[in-house]
C-alpha cells in the first residue's frame, strides 16, 4: 500500500527508519483540514500518523502558504507538550526540510475530534473551559521568551495563512470596513507577545479521556495571544447556525471558555487583554463568512447576514468586554 502515497512521504518513511519495508505498510488517507496531507500509517510494529505541509492550500481562491510552517508546528507541539504535558501528541520524527513529520495517532474511538461532538449537540461548558486554562498556560509559559520569539519569529507565514486571508480579505470586500479591519491587522502582527497556535479550533481539537489534545498547529507563531482566544470563541458562536437546537449550550461554552482563559492571564491585565480579544473577535466573525476561508456549515444567504449584522458594528465600533458580543449574538439567534 505504500504506493498510495507520494515519493515525499515515502522517503521519509524509509529515511526515518518508521517504516523500512514499505511493503509492509498500509497507509490511509485521512480527510481534515485544507492545508496538509495527512496519512494513518500502520505496520506490524506500530501505528501512527503523517502530516505533509501543502503549498496552495485546499480553497477555491489563491492561498499559497510556505511548507516551513510544518517545522514551526513541531516545535509548537513540543513546546506545549513542555509545558503542560499530555495535551498534544507525542513527535516520532520529522524531517524540516521535506515539511514532514510523524506523530502518535490517537483514535477517534477514544480521541473524538471537538468539532464533531459540538455538531451533535454535545456541547460541554467544563471542557470548554479546560481549552481555555490550556491556552493561557501555554500564552503564560512563554511570555518574554527572546528564544522563543527567535524561533517562532514566522510573522510571514502567519500573515500569509491568517492575517491576510482573514483579516485583510474582509476588508477588501467590506470596503466601508476596510480602515478598522487594516489598523486590526496591523496591530495584530505587532504585538509579540507569547507563543500562539493560530488555529485554535474544534477540529484542531479532540477530546480525549484525561483532557483535551490539541493539533495542527501549522501558524504558530511568537505574537498576539489574543488571537488564540478570540479564534476559538468565534467557533463557539458559529456552531449556533450549525446545531441551532444546542445554542445555549454553546454560549455556555463561549463564556466557560473566555473566563477560563482570562482566569490564567498572568502576563498583563486581564481587562486589557479582553478588550483586544473583543476587537478581533467580530472581525474573524465576519471573515468566517466573507474571507477566504469561510466556514463551510453557513451555506444560506439569510444565516450570512445574520453574522454580517451583528459583526459589522462590532467591527466598526469594537466593545472592551466579551459578554457583549454574547449578548449580541445571543439576542440575534434567539429571535
Amino acid at each position: 500500500m505504500a504506493d498510495a502515497c507520494d515519493d515525499i512521504i515515502s522517503t521519509f518513511l524509509r529515511e526515518s527508519g518508521l517504516v523500512p519495508d514499505l511493503g509492509a505498510a498500509r497507509l490511509t488517507p485521512l480527510t481534515g483540514g485544507v492545508a496538509s496531507d495527512i496519512w494513518k500509517v500502520e505496520t506490524p510494529e506500530r501505528v501512527f500518523a503523517v502530516k505533509k505541509a501543502l503549498t496552495q492550500l485546499r480553497v477555491q481562491q489563491t492561498w499559497l502558504a510556505p511548507v516551513s510552517r510544518n517545522a514551526s508546528e513541531v516545535e509548537w507541539l513540543r513546546e506545549a507538550g513542555r509545558i503542560v504535558p499530555g495535551v498534544v501528541p507525542a513527535i516520532l520524527a520529522s524531517d524540516p526540510e521535506a515539511g514532514v513529520f510523524a506523530m502518535d495517532y490517537l483514535d477517534p474511538a477514544d480521541h473524538p475530534v471537538w468539532k464533531q461532538e459540538l455538531r451533535a449537540g454535545r456541547a460541554d461548558p467544563a471542557f470548554a473551559a479546560e481549552v481555555g486554562r490550556i491556552i493561557a498556560a501555554i500564552h503564560a509559559g512563554t511570555h518574554g521568551s527572546a528564544e522563543i520569539a527567535r524561533r517562532f519569529d514566522n510573522e510571514e507565514t502567519f500573515h500569509s495563512i491568517r492575517i491576510e486571508p482573514y483579516l485583510e480579505a474582509a476588508a477588501r470586500l467590506h470596503k466601508d470596513l476596510a480602515g478598522p479591519l487594516r489598523a486590526l491587522a496591523h496591530d495584530t502582527l505587532g504585538a509579540k507577545l507569547a507563543l500562539v497556535h493560530g488555529d485554535v479550533s474544534p477540529k484542531n481539537i479532540l477530546v480525549g479521556p484525561d483532557c483535551p489534545v490539541i493539533l495542527d498547529a501549522e501558524c504558530a507563531w511568537y505574537g498576539e495571544p489574543a488571537f488564540d482566544a478570540a479564534f476559538c470563541l468565534n467557533h463557539m458562536l458559529l456552531k449556533c447556525l450549525w446545531t441551532p437546537v444546542a445554542t445555549s449550550g454553546f454560549l455556555d461554552c463561549f463564556e466557560a471558555l473566555a473566563e477560563a482563559y482570562l482566569d490564567g492571564v498572568s502576563w498583563e491585565r486581564p481587562a486589557a487583554i479582553e478588550e483586544r480579544i473583543a476587537r478581533l473577535l467580530p472581525a474573524l466573525f465576519l471573515a468566517r463568512v466573507d474571507g477566504k476561508s469561510p466556514a463551510e456549515y453557513i451555506t444560506a444567504e439569510a444565516d450570512k447576514e445574520r453574522v454580517r449584522r451583528i459583526a459589522r458594528p462590532l467591527v466598526a465600533w469594537p466593545p472592551r468586554r466579551l459578554s457583549e458580543i454574547r449578548a449580541a449574538w445571543a439576542r440575534e439567534v434567539s429571535a
